[in-house]
């Protein structure tokens, strides 16, 4: 049901991490994705009506992306920019021009403005990466469609068609995501990747429903930007966790150095715990590249649970 529900899905889609568009197609509403997870649910919403780009193309981490030649004109000739907000794209030269632009839509920023108790903290900052909840990540589909709608009142049928399809694939898809990993042991069930990008995740698809926290379930040596100092007290922070939780398998994600997991790989070895480091990576901050089983988000969501499932269970 699960691979029907995102065949359904990608019919819809066109992953922007390899394609090449160029602007000024007659007739169709210009827009700009900062994040291939919101450019592929514009593009399930506004099909052949709108005209797509993604800014951040490939395994680039999001949280720095600075400008680059050729995305100014991208910006400039979008009728709409969509992008995630909650602090993610915080590259002073993306943010200023998100800042300037007449309609930008921050849909991550309005997910918090209409449910504030469903939102994650890490520390003091907000952590935006909402998409790893596919049933969070549905509520971006509101104000997608009423910011097309706007753009192209010709449209809003079409537009709210197919925003109510998407949303009832999704939370199936998000179903039958929590059913398989619910299926994997609760003494397994534990999940160490490079930076904090599961937080969501595993809150949606790991803890146990009468659990009194799931944060235990989900650590991380590096913050929720991957491009901090990585400390001695970061290392033996996860250490300690994987001792006390007897974890004997870490997780890479596909953007992010593994120096910091073959760090604490070694020093986990060195007090007697043997830990690895899955073959395969996870995909948090980026989609996979055409041919890799994860080049959606829809994709990468059930790629990333089957990678998880099979991985525990050699363990």
């Amino acid at each position: 049901m699960r691979r029907l529900i995102c065949i359904v899905c990608l019919l819809f889609l066109g992953g922007c991490s390899d394609s090449v568009h160029t602007m000024g197609s007659d007739g169709k509403v210009r827009v700009l994705s900062t994040t291939a997870m919101i450019d592929d649910v514009v593009g399930a919403i506004g099909g052949e009506r709108i005209f797509r780009q993604c800014l951040i193309i490939g395994q680039i981490d999001p949280h720095s992306y600075e400008l680059v030649k050729g995305d100014d004109e991208k910006l400039l000739g979008a009728q709409i920019v969509f992008y995630n907000g909650l602090g993610l794209e915080h590259g002073a030269s993306l943010r200023y021009q998100l800042e300037r632009h007449p309609r930008a839509v921050g849909v991550g920023d309005q997910v918090m403005e209409r449910y504030p108790d469903q939102i994650l903290h890490v520390g003091r900052d907000v952590d935006p990466h909402l998409w790893m909840d596919l049933s969070l990540w549905a509520e971006i589909i509101e104000p997608i469609v009423d910011a097309l709608s706007q753009v192209d009142p010709d449209g809003e049928a079409l537009y709210r068609k197919n925003g109510e399809d998407l949303r009832v694939a999704m939370l199936q898809q998000h179903d039958a995501i929590k059913k398989q990993l619910q299926s994997v042991p609760a003494s397994k069930r534990y999940l160490v990747t490079s930076h904090d990008a599961f937080n969501y995740f595993t809150r949606a698809y790991l803890a146990d429903p009468d659990e009194p926290s799931w944060r235990a379930r989900f650590d991380a040596p590096e913050g929720l930007a991957p491009d901090g100092q990585l400390g001695a007290a970061d290392i033996q922070g996860i250490v300690d966790h994987l001792f006390q939780f007897d974890i004997h398998i870490v997780f890479p994600e596909s953007n992010v150095s593994r120096d910091s997991l073959k760090k604490i790989v070694h020093a986990c070895a060195r007090k007697g715990l043997s830990v690895a480091i899955a073959d395969r990576a996870l995909y948090g901050d980026a989609i996979g590249p055409i041919g890799s089983g994860a080049d959606s988000y829809f994709k990468m969501m059930d790629y990333n649970a089957d990678l998880l499932v099979r991985a525990w269970e050699e363990k």
